[in-house]
C-alpha cells in the first residue's frame, strides 16, 4: 500500500514539476538553475542543497537558483521525476549513497544509469544519538539492552535501505543480532527523525554527523558514537569501534543531472558546479558542518557511481533487506 501511495504521489508531482517553471533545453546564464532535494526539509540532501543555491550565487551573482522538495521513499520519487525531465540542462538531482541503497529497497524501476553523473561533493561520517533522558549512558548501555530484546530498543533515521540503516544494520550485525530483528524507524527528511529524539519517543537515532553535531552539543542529544576511524575533531564523541563494534562508514552526496544532455550542457554544468565547489561559502559551510570535500567530476564520479551500486547491492542483500 505504501509504495502504491508514493507512486501516485510520484504520478501527480512529475506533472506539477513539468508544470512550474522547469526549463528544458540548453543551460544558460540568464535560466533558473533548479536543485532538487529528493526528500523533506531538514535532511542531509535538503541541507546539501540549500548550501549550494548560497554558493552558487556567490559564484554566480547573476544566476538565479532555485531548491526545491520532492520527498519520499529514499529519493527514488524524485527520481522518476528526474527521469521525465530528459535534456533539461537546468536542473540538478542532490543524491547520494541512500540513493543507491533505496533504488534496491524499493525495487524501483527507474535507476542511476538513468542520469547524466554531474559531480561528487561531500562524505560525511554518520552518528548514533539518544535523547538527552536516555538511560543509555554509553554504546554499551544500548547494545545490552539491544541483545536482551532487540524490538524494544527503536532506532530513527532516513529512509529504509539508505545509509541510516545499513549503519543500523551493521551495528547489530557486529554486536550478534539478527539485522533483520532491528526495530528501524525510516523517515523521508531528517527532520523527523529529529522530532523524535527531541521527544524523547524512540531509543536511539542514526544520520550525519552535521544534522545532529548542534543538539548534541547543546545537551539536548547524547552521542554514543560516530562511523569514523577516528575521533572527529570539534565533537565530543568515540568512534563506534570504541564502543566495542567494528563498524566503520561514510556516508557521500553529489549531482546528477536528468539523463539525455547534450555534450554542452554536461560541460556547462560540470563547470557551474565546479565554480560553485571553489567558492568561499561553500568552503565554509563544508569546514563548519563537519563534512569531507570529495569532489569528483566526469568519467571519475561516474565510475565511482557505478562501483557504489555494486558494492551497496551486496551489503544490504547480506543485511537481509531486500529478497
Amino acid at each position: 500500500m505504501r509504495l502504491r501511495v508514493f507512486a501516485a504521489v510520484a504520478a501527480l508531482s512529475l506533472g506539477a514539476l513539468t508544470g512550474c517553471g522547469a526549463q528544458g533545453g540548453g543551460t544558460s546564464a540568464d535560466a533558473t538553475l533548479r536543485i532538487m532535494a529528493p526528500a523533506a526539509p531538514g535532511g542531509g540532501w535538503d541541507q546539501t542543497s540549500r548550501v549550494a543555491e548560497q554558493a552558487f550565487k556567490a559564484a554566480d551573482p547573476q544566476r538565479k537558483v532555485e531548491v526545491f522538495n520532492v520527498p519520499g521513499a529514499g529519493g527514488t520519487i524524485g527520481l522518476a521525476q528526474l527521469a521525465g525531465e530528459k535534456g533539461n540542462g537546468n536542473l540538478l538531482m542532490t543524491m547520494g549513497l541512500v540513493m543507491v541503497g533505496a533504488i534496491e529497497q524499493n525495487k524501483s524501476k527507474v535507476t542511476l544509469a538513468e542520469t547524466t553523473p554531474i559531480a561528487k561533493l561531500t562524505e560525511e561520517y554518520e552518528i548514533v544519538v539518544v535523547p538527552a533522558e536516555s538511560p543509555f549512558k554509553t554504546l554499551a548501555d544500548m547494545v545490552a539492552a539491544w541483545k536482551a530484546d532487540p524490538a524494544k530498543v527503536s532506532i530513527s533515521g532516513g529512509s529504509a535501505g539508505g545509509t541510516d540503516h545499513i549503519v543500523a544494520g551493521l551495528m547489530a550485525k557486529a554486536a550478534g543480532i539478527d539485522p533483520k530483528q532491528v526495530n528501524y524507524i525510516a523517515h523521508s527528511g531528517g527532520g523527523e527523525a529529529l522530532n523524535e529524539l527531541l521527544g524523547n519517543k524512540v531509543s536511539a537515532g542514526i544520520s550525519g554527523v552535521g544534522e545532529f553535531a548542534e543538539h548534541v552539543k547543546s545537551g539536548k542529544l547524547r552521542a554514543l558514537g560516530v562511523t569514523s576511524g577516528e575521533r572527529l575533531p570539534d565533537l565530543d564523541a568515540p568512534t563506534l569501534k570504541e564502543g566495542g563494534l567494528d563498524v566503520e562508514l561514510s556516508n557521500w552526496r553529489g549531482f546528477v543531472a536528468p539523463a539525455g544532455v547534450s555534450e554542452a550542457d554536461k560541460k556547462a554544468l560540470t563547470d557551474l558546479v565546479t565554480k560553485m565547489h571553489d567558492s568561499q561559502p561553500w568552503k565554509d559551510a563544508v569546514a563548519k558542518n563537519g563534512w569531507i570535500d570529495s569532489f569528483q567530476t566526469g568519467q571519475e564520479f561516474a565510475d565511482y557511481l557505478n562501483a557504489e551500486q555494486t558494492r551497496v547491492k551486496a551489503i544490504i542483500a547480506e543485511m537481509g533487506l531486500v529478497s
